[in-house]
């Protein structure tokens, strides 16, 4: 039975969706795999900071109960997505949609999809952390409903003390986020906006070579990667963020604002 009081919000406090207005040139903030909006937003004030207009969606059973993530496809996420897509072409001319790990995926693939002006992915894997037992998630998830998430990797111990997520992979939604990828890498050769990748040699959950396959793979003309040292998986939230930020507000300006 659920231990939800009716009366109390649905998501967890601190990490709602958020909506920061400025101009005409929006950036769609995703956040990872039970991760929550709380993650993009040392991300989404900087960008704020720097005139451009920033909204973080709440993908899909994430920031509620983990047990919501039982019931999570691909599709809702991306779903949520286009929700906030949409929403933000309301208010601006042009949209850069940037992501972290399986938020990343989502980016890619959405700007596969949609008519985005530029993209930017952080920490996104290019194959199913785990491997090769995530090969098995047709049949564990079945079996172990649950998996733990194993020793955190984070740098700033700030960040690491307040950091909002689910307790642990649910793995149905693994299993998910496995097909989602795949749909990522089947559509990366439409990518062809400008791109920019950024990932830490520090990354303990995906592969290393996760971004070089990525940058190798889209079609975009203009692309650029940026690796970092003293980070984990967070990036964004690491103690080499400030340099992270810096790279995005000069790779928008750079192909939008000067375009």
């Amino acid at each position: 039975m659920s231990s939800r009081n009716v009366r109390t919000p649905l998501t967890m406090h601190g990490a709602e969706p958020f909506l920061l207005q400025g101009g005409r040139t929006g950036c769609l903030l995703l956040h990872g795999f039970t991760g929550t909006p709380f993650e993009m937003r040392m991300l989404g004030y900087d960008l704020n900071q720097a005139g451009y207009t920033v909204l973080a969606p709440r993908l899909f059973a994430h920031a509620t109960e983990l047990a919501d993530m039982d019931r999570a496809r691909w599709q809702d996420w991306q779903a949520s997505v286009e929700d906030g897509l949409n929403l933000l072409k309301g208010i601006t001319d042009r949209q850069v949609v940037m992501g972290l790990s399986m938020g990343g995926v989502l980016a890619l693939l959405t700007a596969a999809r949609f008519p985005v002006s530029a993209v930017v992915s952080f920490s996104t894997p290019a194959e199913m952390p785990g491997q090769p037992l995530s090969g098995l998630l047709p049949v564990l998830r079945f079996v172990y409903r649950r998996a733990p998430k194993g020793r955190p990797d984070w740098h700033n111990p700030d960040a690491a003390k307040d950091h909002i997520e689910y307790p642990a992979y649910p793995t149905p939604a693994a299993y998910q986020f496995e097909k989602l990828m795949l749909e990522m890498l089947k559509e990366l050769g439409k990518v062809s906006m400008p791109a920019l990748f950024v990932q830490s040699h520090e990354d303990g959950t995906i592969t290393p070579g996760s971004m070089d396959y990525l940058y190798d793979h889209v079609a975009s003309r203009v692309k650029e990667r940026m690796w970092v040292q003293d980070s984990g998986h967070v990036v964004i939230r690491e103690p080499e963020r400030e340099k992270i930020f810096q790279e995005v507000r000069s790779f928008v300006h750079n192909n939008l604002d000067n375009s």
